[in-house]
């Protein structure tokens, strides 16, 4: 019962915590809450437990945006290259291949955590979105399902094309919102979300909202690139401790 307790202690926390951040800067749910889920319990369990709250979450933030149907027909095909690339990556998160999906969701975090330190800025034009959007879908989707974090490199993507700032929110809201569909629908063919963990992900849609309505309180308070600073440093030193664990156990 005192182990319940704790576990129970620990999700709504960790969905406290990420939903706050994801308040506060628009996005980080999912990076958040699987660096530390996957801290204390296998990342399959960790990713089926955040199914709901960043399904809410992110429909919330995407239906803040005033663009949505001329931003889906303008991903489309990065959205198409999401799915694919999360049905290859699925099979790594559900097939027991533990050390490779923590090394790789350490990896993740820790490149995104450094690319937002030395905020890296890069242009893409318009007229290679033609190509280029695919690609990035399929390698965002691949690592969706393989670590069930969705934020590279499609943000860094997002962040090159020039978006005006509420374009960029509803583009990541409807980016989030397929990588967790896409998600789920791996971990449900795979039989990772059946009822008990779907309940689970619903509890734990609690403190997510909680979260988020803490966390644009502060976002009107404190300056959010000083808060952006501090988190991308979590997230380096949190993704280079999950890679040496994960590699020190072989």
């Amino acid at each position: 019962m005192q182990d319940t307790s704790v576990a129970i202690l620990i999700v709504a926390f960790t969905f406290l915590l990420a939903a706050m951040v994801k308040g506060v800067i628009g996005m980080g749910l999912p990076t958040v809450a699987m660096g530390v889920l996957g801290l204390v319990m296998p990342l399959v369990e960790a990713a089926a437990l955040l199914v709901v709250p960043a399904l809410v979450t992110n429909v919330w933030q995407l239906g803040a945006g005033p663009s949505f149907v001329a931003l889906l027909r303008r991903f489309a095909t990065l959205m198409v290259g999401v799915c694919l690339g999360a049905a290859v990556g699925i099979g790594f998160l559900t097939g027991g291949a533990a050390t490779f999906t923590t090394v790789a969701l350490g990896v993740v975090l820790a490149a995104y955590g450094a690319i937002g330190l030395i905020s890296a800025r890069f242009t893409v034009s318009r007229r290679s979105e033609r190509w280029l959007s695919p690609l990035i879908g399929l390698f965002t989707g691949f690592l969706t399902g393989a670590t069930g974090v969705s934020v590279m490199p499609a943000v860094p993507y997002f962040n090159s094309l020039g978006l005006e700032k509420d374009e960029l929110i509803q583009a990541l809201g409807l980016l989030f919102i397929v990588s967790t569909l896409a998600l789920a629908t791996g971990l449900v063919a795979s039989g990772q979300f059946h009822a008990s963990v779907a309940s689970s992900s619903l509890l734990a849609l609690l403190p997510a909202l909680g979260g988020m309505f803490l966390g644009q309180r502060v976002r009107n308070r404190l300056k959010p690139e000083v808060f952006r600073r501090w988190f991308f440093v979590g997230l380096l030193i949190l993704g280079m401790y999950m890679v040496v664990r994960a590699l020190s156990r072989g």
